[in-house]
């Protein structure tokens, strides 16, 4: 089964809060901006040639000096042949793909990590992480894995064993978390650690969006259901995990980031107000949870996806002495980040990279799974009606959507999630 974890011992808060402290206080430096010279060149492989992948192709590839892209994997052809065309434009001499190092097929990924790569981009739909993490740290390649890493708790577990084993081998683990790494976040994390409002007793985390994010494809004869779902993921669970894991957990990870652990529980509502259709697959389209951090500290989380409502992607928090926003405090403190914001798509590859070539490797693999897991815990309060427990979850919930196999035929939809119906596994 993709997600095992064989010998993998199960996850209390405590222990997350153990693990996290290191972890977040290392993350409030502010990186180099430039690369560090060499002349030795890192070899690096696209999994996934959709928008965001071929996107971020080009922020590594022009990250840093000496870095080309030599490989690309995808499930489908067409997607391959369209990245292949984009790419080889905007990259010019730095683009060293062959077509013998072009795969497609669910295989493509073994395929790439068999070939002469150094860095591994996944960016293929979420679902798929924990399976790609595996084998990439088997086979000793450094990753950069968009967000969110899981779907599932099962799959949590196999993403903090993968990077577990990473840190053994000396491999690097950077998230597409893009705000961990851009500069005026970092400088206000570090000085809410710095006590500069207090105690922390809250906070406001949001993903509103006045649109329909992804537009269905227009569904052909000749697909399959597996095939209708790939090409449509966002709107399947065991693909993307629902909006708030797979486009909200930006906003959690920021709210992770300054508990500095995660919550004890959780209570949530949910629905599927205006995505009607079939072709917006069994997903929700609206949620609101309410995070119980330790002491009583409360997290309000808000995410939305619906045309011609209100619009707002924030965060903000309050402690017992003022309040903070990205780049901005007030109360006791009052401060306002002037200094430079450099692209933070491109930043958190520099910051890979450099991790490699300085010899100390960044590994975000713990810390990304459990923001990712903060939103699954959110996500099945909603589905199912029922509080949450963040020891219950990552410890007992045996919840694994991944298919047992992958194959281009059938697959049907499951059931839009019913509170109070739906069973919490």
């Amino acid at each position: 089964m993709a997600h095992e974890t064989s010998g993998h011992q199960g996850i209390s808060r405590r222990q997350v809060m153990a693990a996290s402290a290191g972890a977040a206080l290392a993350s409030v430096v502010i990186p180099a901006v430039h690369a560090a010279g060499t002349s030795e060149t890192i070899r690096v492989g696209l999994l996934g040639c959709g928008r965001r992948g071929r996107g971020a192709a080009q922020d590594c590839i022009r990250s840093a000096a000496n870095l080309e892209l030599t490989a690309l994997g995808d499930v489908f052809q067409d997607n391959l042949n369209q990245a292949q065309g984009e790419l080889k434009g905007a990259l010019g001499d730095k683009y060293k793909a062959t077509p013998d190092t072009c795969f497609a097929g669910f295989d493509a990924y073994q395929k790439m990590l068999d070939s002469n790569i150094d860095v591994i981009l996944m960016c293929v739909p979420p679902g798929f992480r924990p399976l790609h993490l595996a084998a990439a740290v088997k086979a000793g390649k450094h990753v950069f894995m968009e967000k969110p890493v899981a779907v599932d708790p099962v799959g949590v577990r196999s993403v903090i064993a993968s990077a577990q084993e990473a840190e053994k081998k000396g491999l690097a683990i950077v998230a597409g978390t893009q705000r961990r790494h851009q500069f005026h976040y970092i400088e206000t994390m570090k000085r809410i650690r710095d006590g500069a409002i207090g105690r922390l007793v809250a906070a406001e985390v949001y993903w509103q969006g006045d649109y329909d994010y992804y537009t269905p494809p227009q569904r052909k004869p000749e697909w399959s259901d597996m095939e209708w779902q790939l090409r449509n993921w966002n709107y399947f669970l065991w693909l993307s995990g629902d909006h708030i894991v797979e486009q909200h957990v930006h906003n959690i990870d920021i709210a992770h980031w300054a508990f500095g652990t995660p919550p004890v529980k959780c209570m949530a509502n949910g629905s599927r107000a205006v995505r009607t259709g079939p072709e917006f697959g069994h997903i929700y389209d609206n949620f609101s949870v309410s995070y119980e951090f330790p002491e009583g500290a409360l997290c309000l989380s808000m995410s939305r996806q619906m045309k011609g409502t209100a619009n707002r992607v924030s965060e903000k928090f309050h402690g017992t002495e003022g309040k903070a926003w990205p780049g901005a405090i007030s109360g006791k403190v009052n401060w306002k980040y002037e200094g430079e914001n450099p692209n933070p798509y491109v930043q958190e590859h520099t910051n890979l990279i450099n991790s490699i070539r300085d010899g100390k490797p960044i590994n975000e693999g713990r810390q990304v799974a459990i923001s990712t897991a903060i939103a699954i815990m959110g996500r099945m309060a909603a589905y199912t009606g029922r509080e949450v427990g963040w020891d219950w979850m990552m410890n007992a919930s045996k919840l694994d959507t991944f298919p047992k196999t992958l194959a281009l035929g059938p697959m049907p939809t499951p059931p839009v999630p019913v509170p109070g119906v739906t069973k919490l596994e």
